[in-house]
């Protein structure tokens, strides 16, 4: 038990926040637990998990990726001109925009790895670069995508069950943990933490660099897609405030900021946890402006117990065990 706690800790204080943030939210909303309430928050949240997904992988690898926020406004934005049409047309969609998610995150992990560029300078520029393509793609908000088809990703299924949840939990189980178990999330994780042992033990770190930016880019296109079924239009603006977000919701879930250690579902914990507190800001009236003051003091609190806890602990090629 011991071992356990020592080694899931960060997730399981994570955890023990997001239910306190939840008591409190199901307490102040007007309408208190019901299946349309818990559906509300599923949704809200949804498009923030699968970018804080998105930002884990290269935490892991010990950088950051600050072009989450582009590569999700580009992709809502192709999903937004190419999810219509005939069935055919649009699952040929949906394989287009997750092509143009992970494309992106190739880029910047080719950039990363044999350009020898710092994630933080590669992904900033790769960032504007993305918004820039975003706003060719789709000009001015707008777009058709079915109402039918984002009813599917947005309600729930027997009435009970959020699919936003669902779908979470499908697309983040099934890359997660295949990849865990592989030579290439050995690579990862050893990115994160030592390098060069991983490289003297026969791990390809630098493909799992790669690898972790392409995944970066497909959990960004998850997230892309998620907002253009709720809102059943693009906008290229709209990934603005999903970098420095999810790179909050990765550090208040209990990801290690200097790579090598965390877990998926800290990354999803920390997006609810976030969204649940901007939810009970605005059901306890406090006025919308100063929401984005108090996701700054809860990132810069947060961001200090992870360093404090970064100093307190070595490096560890430990958290695949």
């Amino acid at each position: 038990m011991k071992v356990f706690t020592s080694r899931h800790g960060r997730l399981l204080f994570g955890i023990l926040i997001l239910l306190v943030m939840l008591a409190i939210y199901f307490s102040v909303h007007p309408r208190g637990v019901s299946i349309r309430v818990v559906e509300s928050l599923s949704n809200a949240g949804a498009s923030l998990a699968f970018a804080a997904v998105a930002q884990t992988f290269p935490v892991l690898t010990g950088g950051l990726d600050l072009s989450i926020g582009g590569m999700i406004a580009l992709t809502n934005s192709l999903a937004s001109v190419v999810l219509t049409g005939s069935p055919l047309q649009i699952a040929f969609g949906f394989v287009l925009v997750i092509a143009t998610g992970c494309l992106c995150g190739l880029v910047n992990g080719t950039l990363i790895v044999y350009g020898r560029l710092q994630p933080v300078i590669a992904t900033l520029a790769t960032g504007a670069i993305f918004s820039g393509l975003a706003l060719i793609v789709r000009p001015r908000p707008g777009g058709d995508i079915p109402i039918e088809l984002g009813d599917v990703f947005v309600t729930s299924a027997f009435d009970v069950l959020p699919m936003a949840l669902v779908v979470l939990a499908v697309t983040c189980g099934a890359v997660w943990y295949p990849l865990t178990r592989s030579r290439l999330g050995r690579g990862i994780f050893a990115a994160g933490s030592a390098p060069e042992a991983g490289r003297m033990s026969g791990l390809n770190v630098d493909r799992s660099i790669i690898a972790a930016y392409v995944l970066s880019g497909l959990f960004a296109s998850f997230a892309g897609l998620f907002l253009g079924f709720q809102t059943l239009a693009g906008d290229a603006t709209i990934g603005v405030p999903y970098t420095i977000n999810s790179i909050a919701a990765v550090v208040i879930g209990g990801v290690a900021l200097r790579g090598g250690a965390g877990h998926i579902l800290s990354a999803i914990v920390g997006a609810y946890t976030l969204r649940s507190i901007n939810s009970i800001l605005l059901f306890s009236g406090a006025p919308p402006l100063a929401q984005p003051f108090f996701e700054g003091v809860i990132l810069v609190v947060a961001v200090v117990f992870a360093s404090l806890g970064l100093m307190r602990q070595p490096n560890r090629l430990e958290a695949l065990r």
